[in-house]
């Protein structure tokens, strides 16, 4: 899973240290990889450094750090790529990060202000996938880590009750849930207004462990309707293993990349966001610190993914995170533009839904 500590060797876990010549080749080897898809050649790395090495000088410098395992030569006559050990070291230690810029920046706070509040996670993927072409997405809020504000009961059929929870964020919950007897609507919007009186201002946990008092203390008094309210409510607040709700945002972006080309591979990564387990559990991993974080392929042990990067942060509060926004596409990425976009796009959105 992703670092931020110094790079270790590919073999021996000993810290690279590599000399500035070192440093200028590899950042400028990568650079030119992320523009050109390609393998970079001595000639075009000496137009990108700022302090001028001689061809024979490149050529002896990428020479070193293909021994580290830094780059690689795909074949005697190609120029160099870089590994994914060069691509951690370059994004622990080289990296520049550039500022969000101000056009983008107010797209992305005004596409996310105007978004209805139930919309503003799909609004929040779909302008990552905008802003960098690779393919943004963004995992709901969990009903367990949200705040009440409403609920509603709606009479659906004869022992079956639609509860509606609606969190202060304007999200709408909903969960079908058994009645012990028949009930009619009057009754149900009666019931809603005693469970609304005491999930507002509550999360899921905080709402059960108040309706089970309520009702331990509640036995042998007569009121029949607010017993009813308080089985309902504990029926429609239980924990329920609910499948995640990952909004992914359209593919076309990340069809413009190479890498993606290839239907094969496209496929098989659209394939683990549809299993949604394995994303979370890697998201799980690698935000466990905080922060913008990067996995790279190997990183993330999943075969599908063995040749991508994923760029992911938390949002909402610090302390209880309400889910995550970031991208998936190819190592070869701008990681200087991309994650401070997805940093900034995490904080509009947790101020959307704190505010």
């Amino acid at each position: 899973m992703p670092r931020n500590g110094p790079a270790t060797g590919p073999a021996d876990g000993d810290a690279v240290r590599l000399t500035e010549r070192q440093q200028d080749v590899l950042r400028a080897a990568i650079r030119a990889y992320v523009g050109e898809a390609a393998p970079i050649g001595s000639k075009h790395i000496s137009h990108l450094l700022l302090r001028k090495l001689s061809s024979a000088t490149i050529r002896s410098t990428l020479a070193e750090l293909g021994a580290l395992g830094l780059v690689a030569q795909p074949h005697t006559s190609a120029g160099r790529v870089p590994t994914e050990h060069g691509l951690r070291t370059f994004i622990d230690c080289l990296l520049d990060r550039r500022d969000v810029a101000e056009y983008d920046r107010r797209a992305i706070e005004y596409r996310v202000d105007n978004a209805q509040s139930d919309a503003v996670v799909e609004v929040a993927a779909q302008l990552l996938s905008e802003q960098t072409r690779l393919l943004g997405f963004a995992i709901a809020p969990r009903l367990e880590r949200v705040t009440l504000q409403h609920v509603s009961l709606v009479r659906l059929a004869t022992g079956r009750v639609l509860a509606v929870l609606v969190s202060t964020t304007g999200a709408a919950y909903r969960r079908v849930i058994d009645a012990d007897r028949e009930l009619d609507q009057r009754a149900l919007d009666r019931a809603a207004s005693h469970l609304t009186s005491r999930a507002t201002g509550r999360t899921l946990a905080e709402v059960r462990d108040a309706l089970r008092r309520e009702a331990a203390a509640l036995r042998g008094e007569a009121d029949r309707l607010l017993r009813t309210a308080l089985e309902l409510g504990t029926r429609a607040v239980e924990p329920q293993s609910e499948d995640v709700d990952i909004v992914v945002a359209t593919r076309l972006a990340v069809l413009d990349q190479p890498e993606f080309r290839d239907p094969r591979r496209i496929r098989e990564v659209l394939e683990t966001l549809e299993t949604k387990e394995r994303l979370v559990e890697i998201l799980d991993e690698m935000l466990a610190e905080g922060g913008v974080q990067v996995a790279l392929g190997g990183e993330m042990g999943d075969p599908a993914l063995s040749h991508c990067a994923l760029v992911a942060t938390r949002y909402g509060d610090v302390l209880a995170p309400l889910g995550a926004v970031g991208v998936i596409g190819p190592s070869r990425m701008d990681y200087s533009r991309v994650i401070p976009l997805v940093a900034f796009c995490s904080r509009v959105l947790t101020d959307k839904l704190l505010a």
